[in-house]
C-alpha cells in the first residue's frame, strides 16, 4: 500500500524536525567547547549524530513505503545560552516539542488506520520517553550542584564518555 499523501507530509515536517534538532544540539556543542567544556561538547556531538539517524530512519522509511522525501531549509538555532543549566532546560524543552510533534504524526497515522507508519512511529515514541528523561536527570544533576565548581568537572569527565553506540 501506498503512502498516504498526508502522512507523507507530516513525515517530512518531522525529517526537518529531526534535521533542525541535530543542528541545535550542534551549536550547543560548539557552545560547550567554546567555554571549555569538551565532555558536554562531546555529548551534544552525539545528540547531534542521534538525531540526523532519527531523520534518516525516517527518510528510508518515506521511501521504503513508495514515497517522496522533500527537504526544506534548516532554520537558524541559537548558538548563545546563559551555562550549562540553560542549554539542558533548552534540550528538554526541545525534546517534549519533538515528543509533541511525533505523537502528531502517531494520531494521523492511526486516524488513517496505517498500521505500518503506527509500528514505525512506535519506535520514536519510545525513544522520546527516554530522551526526556536523559534530559530531565542531567537537569537534576547539575542542580544537585548549581551547575558550578568541582562537579560541573566531574560531570564534564562524565559526558565526556558518551560514545555513538551509548548515544540515549
Amino acid at each position: 500500500m501506498a503512502l498516504d499523501k498526508q502522512i507523507e507530509s507530516v513525515l517530512n515536517t518531522q525529517i526537518n524536525n529531526e534535521f533542525w534538532s541535530a543542528y541545535l544540539y550542534l551549536s550547543m556543542s560548539a557552545f560547550f567547547s567554546k567555554i571549555g567544556l569538551p565532555g558536554f561538547a562531546n555529548w551534544m556531538k552525539m545528540q547531534y549524530h542521534e538525531e540526523n539517524e532519527h531523520a534518516m530512519r525516517i527518510f528510508n522509511y518515506v521511501y521504503d513505503r513508495g514515497g517522496q522525501v522533500t527537504l526544506k531549509p534548516i532554520a537558524e538555532v541559537e548558538t548563545e545560552w546563559k551555562n550549562v543549566l540553560h542549554v539542558f532546560e533548552e534540550t528538554l524543552a526541545q525534546e517534549r516539542k519533538v515528543t509533541q510533534k511525533i505523537n502528531e504524526c502517531m494520531e494521523l497515522a492511526i486516524e488513517k488506520n496505517d498500521h505500518a507508519t503506527v509500528k514505525m512511529l512506535q519506535w520514536f515514541v519510545e525513544e522520546q520517553v527516554e530522551e526526556e528523561a536523559v534530559a530531565s536527570d542531567v537537569i537534576d544533576q547539575l542542580k544537585l550542584f548549581d551547575a558550578k565548581g568541582s562537579g560541573l568537572f566531574y560531570m564534564d569527565k562524565k559526558m565526556a564518555q558518551r560514545t555513538l553506540e551509548g548515544t540515549s
